[in-house]
This record gives structure tokens, C-alpha cells and sequence, in this order.
């Protein structure tokens, strides 16, 4: 698979493909030197800042299930979209020039090594909403799998592809179903295939959604999940030492604040 790199100014949406390599000695120690910082934004949508990079994943626009969400223009450095829909890849008015990334693909930048895995998007194929992209990366020495929105159930490969780094230390799954994302079931089917060590659920129903909303609430996961410790925190953004991260898979139920 050749190794290539998006370059998107998100203001202006132009999309520019480049192949490089963009890595170096100093940006390898910097993964390193401090914890990662994981700040939910609302939905599927965070940033992590740390090891000299800061990485923006789905932005939204504010409708629907996002609805009552603050618009998510932050400042970051590459931005990563699980697909094209308006509550995952509204890129327009982002701050700065951020990279983008928005294909599978295996990519790198800022020290970063970025895989991204197809994964449907329905369950008819990709037929209704098309393909969403799963990503993978090592950040401040996490191992980060990030689902996107996917309702395929997981290939064997796919998950090969998410353990390259090693057992993930984390990873943010959709819970709350719809047409377009895991239900509780298949979520919990997903965390029995991945088996990371940290799973935060995302793509459920808050106060932020309207009357046009069909997802359920993170509950209907945490009631399947018997048996799995939970953790619920009192903000929306948390610190990950990999040093600190539980031995056996642990739910970490993020806060907003409205």
C-alpha cells in the first residue's frame, strides 16, 4: 500500500495528495515526553494533544443528534474524518490550516503513523451511507483506535490491522445504533473483538440531540456490558499515561459540558 499524506487547508477545503515522509528523531522522543490529552467535543468527534501533535477527529455540524453541541473549531494540526456525512467531516471555518485525512490509507506526519481502515458504514454494504473510515495511530505512547461510525460487523483483518501497535490501549466505538452505527450489541461485540484496555463509547444520544435523533442513550450499552468496570468523569477531557492504563477492559463514559 503506497504511504501518502493529505495536505487540506479546512478553510478553503482544497484537498492536495502528497507522498512523503515527514518523521524525525526529535518528533519520536516528543511522542513520549508527556501524557496524552483526550477532550471530547460532542458525538465521535475529540482532540488528542500530545507527543507534539494535536489530532482532530469528526467534526460535526450542529443538527440533528449534534444538535445542541457547541460547533467543534478547535485549533489542530491534522484532521481525520471517518467519512463525508455532516456529523462527521464538516471541516469549513476549522481555525489554522490543518492537515486533512479522509481515505483508508497508511499515512505519516508530525511523527505520527496513521492507518485507516475501511469499514461500511450500513448494514447493506456501504449500498446506503457508503464507507467509513476507521483509524489507528500511536500518540504519546497510546495505541489509539478510533471506530468512526461503522455498522459492518468487524473482519478479521480489520481488527489484525487495529493491533499492529500492539493490544489497543484505547478505543472510541459508536453505542448507540441507528442505520448508520453500532447498537449496543454490536458494540459489545466489537470490544469482545478488539480487546483493548480502555473503551470509550461514543455516537448515543445527550441532551444535545432534537426530535430528529434515532440513537439510544449510552445506558443500553452499560447494561449489556455486565461484568466490565465503569468509569464516569466529571469532565470532558481526561489524561492517558500508557504506564497507568488498566490490565483488564475498562469503560471510560466521558462528560460534555453544555
Amino acid at each position: 500500500m503506497k504511504r501518502r499524506e493529505l495536505m487540506g487547508y479546512a478553510g478553503a477545503g482544497i484537498v492536495t495528495a502528497l507522498i512523503t515522509t515527514l518523521s524525525s528523531e526529535s518528533q519520536t522522543q516528543a511522542q513520549s515526553s508527556n501524557p496524552l490529552s483526550v477532550k471530547w467535543l460532542g458525538h465521535t468527534c475529540f482532540l488528542f494533544s500530545g507527543g507534539g501533535a494535536r489530532v482532530l477527529v469528526n467534526p460535526f455540524r450542529t443538527l440533528g443528534c449534534t444538535a445542541k453541541y457547541r460547533p467543534p473549531k478547535v485549533a489542530s494540526d491534522m484532521v481525520l474524518i471517518s467519512s463525508q456525512l455532516l456529523d462527521e467531516g464538516a471541516v469549513e471555518g476549522l481555525p489554522g490550516n490543518p492537515k486533512l485525512i479522509y481515505e483508508p490509507g497508511t499515512y505519516q506526519y508530525k511523527g505520527l503513523d496513521i492507518q485507516g481502515t475501511a469499514i461500511a458504514h450500513d448494514r447493506k454494504g456501504g449500498k446506503q451511507f457508503g464507507m467509513n473510515t476507521a483509524w489507528s495511530w500511536k500518540q504519546a505512547g497510546v495505541n489509539i483506535v478510533h471506530l468512526g461510525v461503522p455498522a459492518a460487523p468487524l473482519a478479521f483483518e480489520q481488527t489484525v490491522v487495529f493491533s499492529r501497535l500492539g493490544r489497543p490501549d484505547i478505543v472510541f466505538i459508536p453505542v448507540g445504533g441507528g442505520n448508520k452505527g453500532y447498537n449496543p450489541q454490536e458494540a459489545k461485540q466489537a470490544v469482545e473483538a478488539i480487546k483493548p484496555k480502555l473503551v470509550i463509547p461514543t455516537h448515543y444520544r445527550t441532551q444535545a440531540a432534537d426530535n430528529r435523533c434515532d440513537i439510544s442513550s449510552v445506558d443500553e450499552f452499560l447494561n449489556l456490558m455486565q461484568g466490565i468496570k465503569v468509569q464516569r468523569s466529571n469532565s470532558d477531557t481526561i489524561s492517558i499515561n500508557p504506564r497507568n492504563l488498566p490490565d483488564t477492559t475498562t469503560i471510560q463514559v466521558m462528560s460534555y459540558k453544555f
